[in-house]
């Protein structure tokens, strides 16, 4: 399973405006989003439908799996309001173990993942423009490495003005300052809608070269999850 430029395929599901697709392409994916709602900007091959029917349909024809499923009922300001939210986790564990296929599920510091590994910015850079610590769990026989979690050593901005500069963004909500979160986050094509429901592409750079890595010897004389 090649992608058109003869690449290893990745599907990215939930992908909303495709900060986590860029990432894996960086680290040479082909990559295709899936999302229930229309991505206009979302920069690859889009399939609009639900994620989970989607990799039951079409999980075979890729190599790697990577999901976002919604975080809004882990959020701290979900503790707040309490409005309903869709909990996709488990299913979607028991969907992703059921391609056998590697596989990364990304969701919030507090959402119900087995054993995730952290990344944050303050990991990526010495100078962050935002925290944004994400977790990340791997299934199919893909793990990751643990990095250190450096200290935190600016606060955040209040919501509605912009940061200065010994402070981060907290990109959520309806933030202040589009370019500085675009700056903040490494993505340059996002609206405040697809910023706050994003991650920074250098985490899922970091990861998919680890996935890469994994997967290119097992291409060796054919591909290794064949259609």
């Amino acid at each position: 399973m090649k992608g058109a430029s003869g690449g290893l395929r990745l599907v990215d599901l939930c992908c909303c405006q495709g900060g986590a697709s860029r990432g894996y392409a960086e680290a040479g994916f082909t990559v295709q989003g899936v999302d229930i709602t229309p991505q206009p900007r979302y920069p690859y091959p889009f399939h609009q439908g639900d994620a989970i029917t989607f990799i039951a349909e079409h999980g075979h024809e890729f190599n790697a799996i990577a999901a976002s499923f919604p975080c809004q009922a882990y959020t701290a300001c979900w503790q707040i309001q309490r409005n309903e939210h869709p909990d996709l986790i488990d299913v979607g564990r028991e969907a992703l173990n059921a391609t056998g296929l590697p596989w990364v599920m990304e969701n919030v510091p507090g959402a119900p993942l087995r054993d995730p590994v952290e990344l944050c910015m303050c990991m990526f850079t010495t100078d962050p423009g935002t925290y944004r610590p994400r977790w990340f769990e791997t299934g199919g026989g893909f793990t990751l490495p643990r990095m250190e979690h450096r200290p935190h050593t600016k606060r955040h901005t209040k919501m509605g003005r912009p940061p200065r500069p010994d402070e981060v963004m907290h990109v959520v909500g309806n933030f202040s300052g589009v370019a500085a979160a675009r700056l903040a986050m490494g993505i340059d094509w996002m609206t405040r809608d697809g910023l706050r429901e994003a991650i920074p592409p250098a985490y899922t750079h970091w990861i998919g070269t680890h996935l890469h890595a994994t997967l290119t010897p097992t291409m060796t004389g054919g591909a290794r999850h064949a259609a």
